[in-house]
């Protein structure tokens, strides 16, 4: 079964207090520059034992590329199913264009679109019949930019999708969901089985619907993708956020690594924490050095989120 057939509009009951609900439709239209597209509350689903969610607290403001990090199992999917309607949640709240994606599904699917991680296609029909299926699914597409997306990703849409590989698959899912014009983009892993430079057309066209107004949910592993296009990030651990805020935050929990050259040419390297980055830097100036490079890894900085976890 096509994974996108997942995309129900099933009536399951609300979490939400009767109360929020108001409320946040009246904070949404007090500040149209500055409207939280998704919120979500306390948010926790439990699969048996396991806690997918366990207290998320989630926020993205409209116009933002907001990177979604997290190891596997941390709950990234589970909270973008919920964000989906897909599942019904065991508590906490959470709004789509202030409304709730379960009960309010037709109406919040009108408005965005999504590509998952992998994409399970329709094998007997063409990549551009299930281009337009897709697109029927999530709104309705925008032909010329249909067109200028294959021909960017470089698809033959003439083919059966059974003679896809997995990043073609791709491709017709981040067509379908691009060509829409949707003005919310909740990306799964969206560029899994791409290679290299298809990656980062990708890139490219997520700028370009960022600065045609639309608001990106991306959930990612890859660390320059997530730096190149995020401005805000929430990272996850246990079903909870570690940090939710600027990404230049994220990159301050790491060493910055300084690169110099000496004043009889010796080399120097030094890591010391960001804080402190500015001042070793005039330092070695002052000493004389030739500084080369001074760089943070935001994997490090990711990484110390999980100090101590296997």
């Amino acid at each position: 079964m096509p994974l996108y057939s997942l995309v129900a509009f099933t009536a399951l009951s609300s979490p939400c207090a009767g109360g929020s609900v108001s409320f946040m439709r009246e904070s949404l239209s007090k500040d149209s520059n500055n409207q939280i597209l998704v919120e979500g509350t306390d948010l926790t689903k439990a699969f048996g034992s396991v806690r997918a969610l366990d207290g998320l607290d989630l926020s993205v403001k409209a116009g933002s590329v907001h990177g979604f990090l997290g190891p596997n199992g941390a709950g990234k999917t589970t909270a973008i199913r919920a964000i989906l309607g897909q599942i019904r949640l065991d508590g906490g709240c959470l709004r789509v264009f202030g409304r709730d994606p379960v009960k309010d599904a037709v109406d919040v699917h009108r408005r965005l679109a999504y590509v998952p991680g992998d994409t399970v296609l329709w094998p007997n029909l063409t990549g551009g019949e299930c281009i337009d299926i897709l697109g029927r699914m999530q709104g309705s597409i925008d032909a010329a930019r249909r067109a200028e997306l294959i021909e960017r990703f470089e698809l033959n849409p003439r083919m059966k999708t059974r003679t896809y590989s997995k990043g073609n698959r791709q491709k017709v899912a981040l067509v379908a969901a691009l060509a829409t014009r949707a003005e919310l983009l909740l990306l799964d892993e969206p560029t899994s089985g791409l290679d290299p430079v298809m990656a980062e057309r990708f890139v490219e066209t997520v700028r370009e619907a960022q600065g045609s107004g639309a608001t990106v949910l991306l959930s990612s592993h890859i660390m320059s993708e997530v730096a190149t296009l995020c401005d805000t990030v929430t990272v996850l651990r246990r079903g909870r956020a570690a940090y939710s805020g600027s990404l230049e935050g994220v990159r301050a929990r790491a060493d910055v690594a300084v690169s110099a050259v000496g004043r009889t040419g010796e080399p120097i390297s030094l890591n010391v924490p960001s804080a402190e980055a500015d001042s070793a830097v005039a330092g070695l100036l002052k000493g004389g050095a030739s500084i080369r490079k001074v760089e943070s890894s935001l994997e490090a900085a990711f990484l110390s989120f999980y100090g101590g976890e296997k």
